[in-house]
């Protein structure tokens, strides 16, 4: 159970940040996720919402690339909520069941190269706070500056993310696949 109460519409906050939580349900079609804990704080939740809009629908990385980063970030953080939500979105981008198991599983035996690539990558920075010259140096030719930024923003995105969740426990949505 989570640790706050979840916070799902307007009548949950104070009338001057209703157009928050409008925001929010115009963006992503009803207040959920770590929404429902972002919102105890509505102007932190309306930032984080603009930041994930561009992550999540605006950007120029690819959808596989970001999906493959975001769950890595949940497995890492074990931040069950996210997993479950991005192992449902990396089924829809294609990605294998075996790579999904190999980043529960914390490996990379498996993960074809392209995909293990970006898996290496955001395991380094999430557990090491830096990347490697070689790893680097490999993104940015693969992705060119501008995506390279991008990923390490969706990085810090879902870290973000993971970190809200655990902070307040919020279990997987129902039916989500779970650590």
């Amino acid at each position: 159970m989570a640790r706050l109460k979840r916070i799902t519409g307007k009548s949950d906050v104070p009338a001057a940040h209703h157009a928050i939580v409008d925001a929010i349900i115009e963006s992503r079609g009803a207040v959920q996720g770590p929404f429902t804990m972002f919102l105890h704080c509505p102007p932190l939740a309306e930032r984080v919402m603009r930041l994930g809009a561009y992550v999540r629908f605006e950007g120029r990385l690819d959808k596989r690339v970001r999906v493959l980063a975001a769950m890595t970030v949940a497995r890492e953080f074990d931040a069950v909520y996210v997993w479950g939500a991005q192992t449902g979105q990396a089924r829809k981008q294609g990605v294998p069941e075996a790579t999904i198991t190999a980043i529960h599983e914390k490996h990379s035996r498996g993960i074809p190269v392209d995909d293990a690539q970006i898996v290496d990558f955001t395991r380094d920075l999430v557990r090491r706070h830096r990347v490697g010259a070689a790893s680097a140096s490999a993104l940015q030719q693969r992705l060119g500056d501008e995506q390279f930024i991008e990923l390490t923003g969706t990085i810090g995105y879902y870290s973000m993310l993971a970190m809200t969740v655990n902070a307040c426990e919020l279990e997987a949505s129902p039916g989500a696949d779970v650590l």
